[in-house]
């Protein structure tokens, strides 16, 4: 078969496709307020990963979809990338996903349909990893090729990680080092070194399983994933839900190994000024190149978890024992006039 780049095929990459936080902000405020369920105990009033519905005293479904535009040109791992990111937000919940549903948008004039097969499969390997089945889905005919999941998951009600749960004096940690927006654009320009792009393929299609273990701990006050929105989008989010702000040190923020050199290229995303734009203000004062690393949207990101000092032990022998040696880039306090205070 003729290789098939896919990011020749769209307009946008993963996450990025996002529309900006300011924009969907206009788009929501316009709409009307849905019916109120008194079970609907997480829907969109603090821009949690989920829907969460309760449906016994102890239990709860949690819902959601997420889907995209290629981010990578192979198609198996553009299928694996999108499921991954798209499970992540059981995960990001507390949660542990049942099963998923496809969305595919294919342009079966310009592409064929044995490579939409292998996006497929690349889904069906990730949901196979995540100990779940795609069972079923929709599709139709597009101009550009979409792929993504929408999928169910169930946790316990006390063990629901929101956006609005999070309380001064966490310290707060990534799961996944930062720079696939800036990584994906360098490959999109024809810069990008082969080893860098595993790099990111390797972070992209890593699922967040670590979250329903996390779910279960009480020292863990609150958990989103670092998406589209970058990682200043997504902490502002959980300070503005929790009513609260962070400060963190840019210097302890983690990196893809080999990332500077494309900072210093300025491969950088559109989504990163779009997403500066959205919610800059809310930000302290933050250089170009600062900017560039803390807004860079991400596709399929780590999980941003905020932990109880006091309870920190349980949490590092947890994350340890799946590879991931967390380091604290920041902390929660009190309200102060910015949001996030970025140091060096």
């Amino acid at each position: 078969m003729e290789c098939v780049k896919l990011t020749q095929y769209s307009h946008g990459a993963g996450c990025g496709c996002k529309i900006a936080p300011k924009v969907l902000k206009e788009i929501l405020d316009q709409v009307e307020p849905s019916h109120i369920d008194p079970r609907l105990l997480v829907g969109n009033g603090t821009l949690d990963d989920a829907a969460v519905y309760e449906i016994d005293d102890e239990n709860v479904i949690i819902s959601t979809t997420d889907f995209f535009m290629p981010i990578v040109d192979d198609p198996e791992d553009f299928g694996a990338i999108a499921s991954v990111n798209a499970i992540s937000d059981i995960y990001a919940m507390g949660g542990k996903p049942l099963m998923a549903l496809a969305i595919l948008c294919w342009p079966t004039n310009k592409l064929d349909t044995s490579v939409a097969a292998e996006v497929m499969n690349g889904a069906r390997k990730a949901c196979k990893e995540a100990g779940i089945t795609i069972a079923g889905g929709h599709s139709i005919d597009g101009p550009e090729p979409i792929f993504g999941l929408a999928v169910t998951g169930i946790a316990k009600k006390s063990r629901i990680k929101k956006n609005a749960s999070g309380e001064v004096g966490c310290n707060l940690y990534l799961s996944k080092p930062l720079g696939v927006g800036i990584l994906s654009t360098a490959q999109k320009r024809g810069v990008l070194e082969e080893e860098d792009r595993m790099k990111s393929r390797n972070s992209m299609i890593t699922l967040n399983k670590i979250g329903a273990v996390l779910g279960e701990l009480e020292g863990v006050t609150a958990m989103t994933d670092v998406t589209g929105f970058g990682l200043l989008g997504h902490l502002k989010e959980v300070c503005e839900g929790s009513n609260m702000s962070a400060e963190i040190s840019v210097s302890k923020v983690p990196l893809i190994d080999g990332l500077q050199k494309y900072i210093d290229l300025k491969t950088f995303p559109g989504g990163t000024q779009r997403n500066f734009d959205s919610y800059g203000d809310r930000i302290s004062p933050i250089t170009e190149e600062q900017k560039s690393i803390l807004c860079d949207p991400q596709t399929s990101g780590g999980l941003l978890v905020a932990v109880r000092p006091d309870m920190e032990d349980e949490f590092l022998k947890v994350a340890r024992t799946y590879g991931w040696e967390p380091i604290c880039f920041g902390k929660t306090v009190e309200k102060q006039d910015y949001v996030v205070q970025v140091n060096p």
